[in-house]
């Protein structure tokens, strides 16, 4: 068993191993990377900006932007809806009862659409925890869309970026120093975005 996860660690770094893996990726479709990136709502752990970087590599600059960010959208739409639609009125009488909830409800209600955009376009923002937090409250349906359609475009556009550097790395290396300064820079203006607005308390 060892020696078998040895010899996968090894493959693991060569370039031919990550060439044939995105080989394999993109004869499969739109379909996948668009649900790939969708999973990111449904499931915190996993990271936006590796999904980003692999649709980037697989499908190329425009076509790996555009189906993150679609499925990005799509994740986002589907789970904010389900708090707002089904779960929303049957825990209605709970939230109330529930100090944390009525923490986040008093958290959201600072919230313009202005604000909100700034910090949904943060790409270490958890998406999950906005989709649910504004879903469980009263805030616009409409305007909470449309105002992630938007900031996700620009997050979308931003790994998209990065993951182009990732992918021309195997041809110069300088690209990959340009996408962990722009991932860095990304990270920093998270943090400082989340603290201004109380995330780190939430």
């Amino acid at each position: 068993m060892i020696e078998q996860l040895q010899i996968l660690a090894q493959q693991v770094v060569t370039l031919e191993f990550w060439q044939g893996l995105l080989e394999g990726f993109q004869v499969l479709g739109p379909m996948v990377p668009i649900l790939l990136a969708a999973l990111e709502s449904f499931i915190p752990a996993l990271p936006l900006v590796a999904i980003v970087t692999l649709n980037v590599a697989a499908h190329g600059a425009v076509l790996g932007f555009v189906y993150s960010w679609l499925g990005t959208c799509l994740g986002c739409t589907i789970v904010f809806l389900f708090y707002r639609k089904l779960l929303k009125r049957p825990l209605l009488g709970l939230m109330d009862r529930s100090p944390k909830v009525t923490k986040a409800k008093n958290w959201v209600n600072r919230f313009d659409i202005n604000a909100l955009f700034l910090l949904a376009i943060m790409p270490f923002t958890p998406s999950s925890f906005l989709n649910l937090a504004f879903g469980l409250s009263d805030f616009g349906e409409k305007n909470y869309l449309y105002t992630m359609y938007r900031a996700k475009l620009i997050m979308i556009l931003l790994l998209a970026l990065a993951g182009q550097s990732v992918a021309k790395a195997f041809e110069n290396p300088v690209f990959i120093v340009l996408a962990v300064v722009l991932l860095a820079g990304l990270y920093w203006v998270s943090k400082k975005v989340g603290k201004q607005h109380d995330l780190d308390g939430m």
